[in-house]
């Protein structure tokens, strides 16, 4: 019997693939590095067709670490960076533009307009979400009205639409399937999240031809069975899930009140609300944390655009680092005296501010200052950040202030210890780190092992979870409220509409 599940995660940064055994250890992995398009300033794109090569052959060299065949393997999950969009061709299965990432804000005026139309609160009061280039909904337009006859032939159904997902499970099946999950599916901006269905309306103001998108489905189930050249033999597609709601899965969070927060290229925190979509008062967004057997679980969620990805910016822009783990014993030898607070608005400023025009901005700066105040600053934002969120959950969703709030992370950046210590310290609530790093990935190998039969209800999952270390806050409440202010400050300074 097949006893092994693949993850395919396709991040913002890298495509990755991890081999699980049935007890969702890992065995093997293989990894590339995804190459950013910045055509303009403030456009990030991908070529989808390196993804889906990086893909195909992670897959394979994860496969062969293992020793494995595709008799051996009992499904694939697949997590994708989110709201990034494809649009192809259904007879080649060929992209007719690169794809533009969750991260680009080309749309900008195209979202102001809507506004200025008055359709703001029709989209918050279906979607869940705010009226903001980061999700799919605009990127669909733009590529629509840019790429040379892509109207008429959507409208025609030549075209296909997809996030990473569902683009990959295309391709994966051969172009036998087009479908997506309901996390997915909820961060395109013409879903119902209250149906789970895709709204008429909502695709009218979009300019959106519904023959354009695909089946939504539960997260977890048979989504179709891959082309049985890619890997020597056929493998069912099991599981999908967007990347931070495989987060959530994959750090058990499944009790309403639990608190997850992922730290990679962005930050991305999600609060368990249960069956309630709670409506939030505080720029936040109410989304799907997952669907199973046709039953939705919600969440409140924070989006930071920036978090590891201004260590990217250290490395690659400033150059004040070799490598991105350096980061870390740079800030160490900053000046604790001095104040620096670095507000990563690269791409805009996300929740709870929503200001996609705000830009980067370093404060507190003397001539004292050097590389490793700056580096400390950077990492100290993701404290920051991290508690603007938390701060606005507390406000949505009362129920949240109940109990003590324990944050449980993961991402890379958590591998740092004095990260992690000043996140718990700003926060003054534990952060708890869990044995298991990559919970993006064990999320998708668990929703393709739960179709599999291979692994435990979400319960039985739940207890599996282990602790590596928890973080106390142990900075004075003083010193801690002087440096949030002085965040606050930077970030009021920062904002294009104050």
């Amino acid at each position: 019997m097949p006893n092994h599940l693949i993850a395919i995660d396709q991040g913002t940064t890298s495509t990755r693939a991890i081999v699980f055994d049935a007890g969702l250890k890992p065995c093997a992995s293989a990894q590339r590095e995804l190459r950013q398009i910045y055509p303009s300033p403030g456009w990030v794109e991908h070529d989808a067709e390196e993804i889906w090569q990086a893909t195909v052959a992670t897959v394979r060299e994860a496969m062969a670490a293992a020793a494995l065949t595709a008799k051996d393997i009992a499904g694939i999950g697949i997590t994708n960076q989110r709201e990034t969009t494809v649009i192809w061709d259904r007879a080649t299965g060929k992209p007719i533009h690169n794809a533009i990432v969750w991260q680009d804000r080309r749309t900008a005026d195209y979202c102001d307009a809507l506004r200025a139309a008055g359709h703001e609160a029709e989209i918050a009061r279906k979607t869940g979400l705010l009226l903001d280039p980061y999700f799919s909904a605009s990127k669909i337009a733009w590529v629509l009205d840019h790429v040379d006859g892509a109207r008429a032939e959507a409208e025609a159904g030549k075209l296909a639409f997809g996030t990473i997902d569902s683009f990959l499970l295309w391709r994966l099946t051969g172009g036998k399937v087009h479908a997506t999950d309901a996390t997915n599916a909820a961060r395109t901006m013409l879903l119902d999240i209250g149906t789970g269905a895709w709204d008429e309306d909502l695709c009218k103001i979009f300019g959106v031809p519904q023959d354009l998108l695909p089946d939504v489905r539960d997260c977890c189930g048979a989504f179709g069975i891959t082309a049985p050249e890619l890997f020597g033999g056929p493998i069912g597609i099991l599981g999908i899930a967007g990347d931070q709601q495989a987060a959530t899965i994959g750090q058990g969070c499944f009790s309403p009140g639990m608190l997850k927060s992922t730290y990679g290229t962005g930050c991305f925190v999600l609060l368990n609300t249960g069956p309630e979509r709670v409506a939030s008062r505080s720029r936040l967004l109410t989304t799907i944390a997952y669907q199973l057997d046709g039953k939705r679980t919600y969440a409140l969620e924070g989006a930071i655009f920036i978090a590891g990805a201004a260590v990217q910016w250290l490395r690659d822009g400033l150059k004040i680092i070799a490598k991105s783990s350096d980061v870390g014993a740079l800030a160490e030898r900053a000046d604790p005296a001095e104040q620096v607070y670095l507000v990563p608005a690269f791409v805009g400023l996300g929740a709870p501010y929503w200001d996609p025009q705000a830009r980067g901005a370093i404060f507190g700066l003397t001539r004292n200052s050097g590389a490793a105040e700056i580096a400390r600053a950077a990492l100290d934002a993701v404290g920051y950040q991290t508690r603007d969120l938390l701060e606005a959950m507390r406000a949505d969703w009362p129920a949240s202030t109940s109990a003590p709030t324990i944050l449980r992370v993961d991402g890379g950046m958590t591998a740092s210890d004095a990260c992690m210590q000043f996140l718990s310290d700003i926060l003054a609530s534990p952060v708890d780190r869990p044995v298991v790093m990559e919970t993006t990935a064990l999320g998708a190998a668990y929703l393709a092992g739960r179709a599999a039969g291979l692994c435990p209800d979400l319960d039985g999952f739940a207890a599996q979870w282990r602790l590596d270390r928890r973080f106390e806050p142990r900075m004075a409440a003083d010193l801690r409220e002087e440096k949030y202010a002085g965040w606050k400050d930077a970030v009021r300074r920062t904002l294009t509409a104050k």
